[in-house]
Protein backbone atom coordinates (compact mmCIF):
# COMPACT_ATOMS: atom_id res chain seq x y z
CA UNK A 1 0.00 0.00 0.00
CA UNK A 2 2.71 2.74 1.07
CA UNK A 3 4.30 1.63 -2.50
CA UNK A 4 0.86 2.37 -4.08
CA UNK A 5 0.49 5.58 -2.32
CA UNK A 6 3.90 6.56 -3.20
CA UNK A 7 3.46 5.87 -7.08
CA UNK A 8 0.38 8.07 -7.43
CA UNK A 9 2.23 10.92 -5.54
CA UNK A 10 5.40 10.21 -8.19
CA UNK A 11 2.59 10.25 -11.01
CA UNK A 12 1.05 13.59 -9.67
CA UNK A 13 4.56 15.17 -9.41
CA UNK A 14 5.34 14.64 -13.34
CA UNK A 15 2.00 16.11 -14.13
CA UNK A 16 2.63 19.21 -12.34
CA UNK A 17 5.05 19.65 -13.80
CA UNK A 18 4.90 18.69 -17.26
CA UNK A 19 1.53 21.64 -17.15
CA UNK A 20 4.08 24.36 -16.01
CA UNK A 21 6.19 23.79 -18.57
CA UNK A 22 3.65 23.53 -21.63
CA UNK A 23 3.77 26.75 -23.60
CA UNK A 24 1.48 29.72 -23.00
CA UNK A 25 -0.78 28.19 -26.18
CA UNK A 26 -0.85 25.19 -24.51
CA UNK A 27 -3.17 26.56 -21.83
CA UNK A 28 -5.65 28.49 -23.46
CA UNK A 29 -7.70 28.05 -26.75
CA UNK A 30 -5.81 27.87 -29.91
CA UNK A 31 -7.29 30.73 -31.81
CA UNK A 32 -7.00 32.43 -28.53
CA UNK A 33 -3.14 31.83 -28.07
CA UNK A 34 -1.67 31.68 -31.23
CA UNK A 35 -0.26 35.14 -32.32
CA UNK A 36 -2.60 36.93 -35.12
CA UNK A 37 -4.87 34.52 -35.12
CA UNK A 38 -7.34 37.06 -33.26
CA UNK A 39 -10.00 38.89 -35.43
CA UNK A 40 -9.28 42.46 -35.49
CA UNK A 41 -11.61 44.98 -36.30
CA UNK A 42 -12.01 46.40 -40.01
CA UNK A 43 -10.85 49.59 -40.40
CA UNK A 44 -12.98 52.36 -42.48
CA UNK A 45 -10.72 54.54 -44.34
CA UNK A 46 -12.30 58.14 -44.93
CA UNK A 47 -14.54 59.22 -47.65
CA UNK A 48 -13.13 62.47 -49.71
CA UNK A 49 -15.43 64.94 -50.38
CA UNK A 50 -15.27 66.74 -53.70
CA UNK A 51 -16.10 70.50 -54.22
CA UNK A 52 -17.24 71.22 -57.66
CA UNK A 53 -15.41 74.60 -59.03
CA UNK A 54 -17.91 76.53 -60.17
CA UNK A 55 -17.25 77.28 -64.15
CA UNK A 56 -17.84 81.00 -64.69
CA UNK A 57 -20.60 81.82 -68.09
CA UNK A 58 -19.05 82.10 -71.52
CA UNK A 59 -19.42 85.29 -72.30
CA UNK A 60 -22.05 87.07 -74.51
CA UNK A 61 -20.31 87.98 -77.98
CA UNK A 62 -22.21 90.26 -80.09
CA UNK A 63 -21.40 90.50 -83.91
CA UNK A 64 -21.64 93.78 -85.44
CA UNK A 65 -24.05 93.61 -88.27
CA UNK A 66 -23.71 95.51 -92.01
CA UNK A 67 -26.24 98.04 -92.77
CA UNK A 68 -29.27 96.26 -95.01
CA UNK A 69 -29.19 96.62 -98.77
CA UNK A 70 -32.40 96.60 -100.99
CA UNK A 71 -31.10 95.40 -104.34
CA UNK A 72 -32.86 97.64 -107.44
CA UNK A 73 -31.89 98.38 -110.67
CA UNK A 74 -33.35 95.11 -112.44
CA UNK A 75 -32.71 94.59 -115.49
CA UNK A 76 -35.94 94.28 -117.93
CA UNK A 77 -36.28 91.42 -119.78
CA UNK A 78 -36.14 90.66 -123.64
CA UNK A 79 -33.22 90.39 -125.88
CA UNK A 80 -30.09 92.62 -126.91
CA UNK A 81 -29.84 94.00 -130.68
CA UNK A 82 -26.91 94.85 -132.12
CA UNK A 83 -24.28 95.94 -134.53
CA UNK A 84 -21.57 93.37 -136.02
CA UNK A 85 -19.72 95.74 -138.25
CA UNK A 86 -17.24 98.59 -137.79
CA UNK A 87 -17.42 101.52 -136.87
CA UNK A 88 -20.47 100.04 -134.90
CA UNK A 89 -18.99 96.48 -133.76
CA UNK A 90 -20.90 95.39 -130.89
CA UNK A 91 -22.80 98.65 -130.39
CA UNK A 92 -26.05 97.90 -128.61
CA UNK A 93 -29.36 99.65 -130.12
CA UNK A 94 -31.04 102.02 -126.77
CA UNK A 95 -32.78 104.59 -126.13
CA UNK A 96 -31.46 108.39 -126.08
CA UNK A 97 -34.72 109.99 -124.76
CA UNK A 98 -37.17 108.89 -127.05
CA UNK A 99 -34.83 108.37 -129.68
CA UNK A 100 -33.38 105.38 -130.83
CA UNK A 101 -29.27 105.30 -131.08
CA UNK A 102 -26.40 102.95 -130.94
CA UNK A 103 -24.28 103.12 -128.02
CA UNK A 104 -22.19 100.72 -125.35
CA UNK A 105 -23.50 97.69 -123.80
CA UNK A 106 -23.32 98.75 -120.77
CA UNK A 107 -26.50 100.95 -121.57
CA UNK A 108 -28.22 98.80 -123.91
CA UNK A 109 -32.21 97.83 -124.47
CA UNK A 110 -33.87 94.58 -124.19
CA UNK A 111 -36.28 94.36 -126.83
CA UNK A 112 -39.65 91.71 -127.27
CA UNK A 113 -39.71 91.01 -130.75
CA UNK A 114 -42.33 89.96 -133.22
CA UNK A 115 -43.64 91.09 -135.66
CA UNK A 116 -43.37 94.81 -133.39
CA UNK A 117 -40.66 95.29 -131.76
CA UNK A 118 -40.81 96.72 -128.15
CA UNK A 119 -38.49 98.03 -125.82
CA UNK A 120 -38.80 96.74 -122.56
CA UNK A 121 -38.72 98.77 -119.51
CA UNK A 122 -37.34 97.57 -115.87
CA UNK A 123 -41.10 98.86 -114.84
CA UNK A 124 -42.60 96.75 -116.93
CA UNK A 125 -43.28 99.84 -119.49
CA UNK A 126 -43.07 99.17 -123.45
CA UNK A 127 -41.96 101.72 -126.03
CA UNK A 128 -42.02 100.45 -129.92
CA UNK A 129 -39.68 101.05 -131.85
CA UNK A 130 -41.16 102.49 -135.72
CA UNK A 131 -39.94 104.35 -138.94
CA UNK A 132 -41.21 107.51 -139.77
CA UNK A 133 -42.32 106.90 -143.63
CA UNK A 134 -43.39 110.04 -144.08
CA UNK A 135 -39.36 111.53 -144.59
CA UNK A 136 -38.97 112.16 -147.99
CA UNK A 137 -35.13 110.79 -148.21
CA UNK A 138 -34.51 106.84 -148.41
CA UNK A 139 -33.57 107.09 -144.95
CA UNK A 140 -35.92 106.82 -142.20
CA UNK A 141 -35.61 108.34 -138.84
CA UNK A 142 -36.52 105.42 -136.31
CA UNK A 143 -38.73 106.72 -133.30
CA UNK A 144 -39.45 105.18 -129.79
CA UNK A 145 -43.06 105.63 -129.55
CA UNK A 146 -46.27 104.27 -126.99
CA UNK A 147 -48.08 102.66 -129.95
CA UNK A 148 -46.36 100.76 -132.22
CA UNK A 149 -46.94 101.87 -136.11
CA UNK A 150 -44.42 99.28 -137.77
CA UNK A 151 -46.25 96.39 -137.63
CA UNK A 152 -43.96 94.28 -140.29
CA UNK A 153 -40.93 93.48 -138.29
CA UNK A 154 -39.25 90.32 -137.86
CA UNK A 155 -36.65 87.88 -138.12
CA UNK A 156 -34.53 86.00 -140.60
CA UNK A 157 -32.01 83.90 -138.86
CA UNK A 158 -30.47 87.01 -136.40
CA UNK A 159 -31.00 89.38 -138.19
CA UNK A 160 -33.56 92.36 -137.76
CA UNK A 161 -35.74 93.08 -141.17
CA UNK A 162 -38.56 94.52 -142.20
CA UNK A 163 -40.78 92.18 -144.45
CA UNK A 164 -43.46 94.38 -146.85
CA UNK A 165 -41.23 94.62 -148.49
CA UNK A 166 -38.49 92.69 -147.37
CA UNK A 167 -35.32 95.18 -146.35
CA UNK A 168 -32.43 94.71 -143.57
CA UNK A 169 -29.96 98.07 -144.15
CA UNK A 170 -29.72 100.45 -141.24
CA UNK A 171 -27.28 103.67 -141.56
CA UNK A 172 -25.03 104.12 -138.41
CA UNK A 173 -23.58 107.81 -138.28
CA UNK A 174 -21.17 109.45 -136.37
CA UNK A 175 -22.10 111.94 -133.70
CA UNK A 176 -20.37 114.59 -131.73
CA UNK A 177 -19.68 111.46 -129.16
CA UNK A 178 -17.58 109.08 -130.68
CA UNK A 179 -19.67 106.17 -127.98
CA UNK A 180 -23.30 107.00 -129.74
CA UNK A 181 -24.34 106.55 -133.25
CA UNK A 182 -27.15 107.59 -134.95
CA UNK A 183 -29.72 104.93 -136.43
CA UNK A 184 -31.56 105.42 -139.77
CA UNK A 185 -33.67 102.71 -141.59
CA UNK A 186 -32.31 102.48 -145.08
CA UNK A 187 -34.53 102.17 -147.75
CA UNK A 188 -32.67 103.72 -150.64
CA UNK A 189 -29.25 105.15 -151.54
CA UNK A 190 -29.64 108.88 -149.60
CA UNK A 191 -26.98 109.37 -147.00
CA UNK A 192 -27.47 112.39 -144.67
CA UNK A 193 -25.30 115.49 -144.84
CA UNK A 194 -22.39 116.68 -142.55
CA UNK A 195 -21.68 113.10 -140.82
CA UNK A 196 -20.05 110.27 -141.60
CA UNK A 197 -22.33 107.29 -142.09
CA UNK A 198 -21.96 103.57 -142.35
CA UNK A 199 -24.84 100.40 -144.12
CA UNK A 200 -24.75 98.10 -141.24
CA UNK A 201 -26.80 95.14 -140.41
CA UNK A 202 -28.23 94.64 -136.66
CA UNK A 203 -28.83 91.23 -135.15
CA UNK A 204 -29.61 89.53 -131.86
CA UNK A 205 -26.49 88.70 -130.36
CA UNK A 206 -24.91 85.60 -131.13
CA UNK A 207 -25.96 82.50 -128.44
CA UNK A 208 -23.12 80.09 -129.78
Amino acid sequence: MFHGILLASSLLALASQAFAQAPIYGQCDYSQCIPGAASEPASTAPVATITPTPVPPSPTVTVPQGPTTTASGATPTGSQIRADQPPVYHFYLQSDGTKPVLGPEASSGYFTIGSTISLDGADGSKLYLNVDESAATSYKPLTFDAVASTTDWGLEGDTIIATAPRQLNFLACSTSDADVYDVFFQEGNDMPAGTSCTLVTLHLPCLC
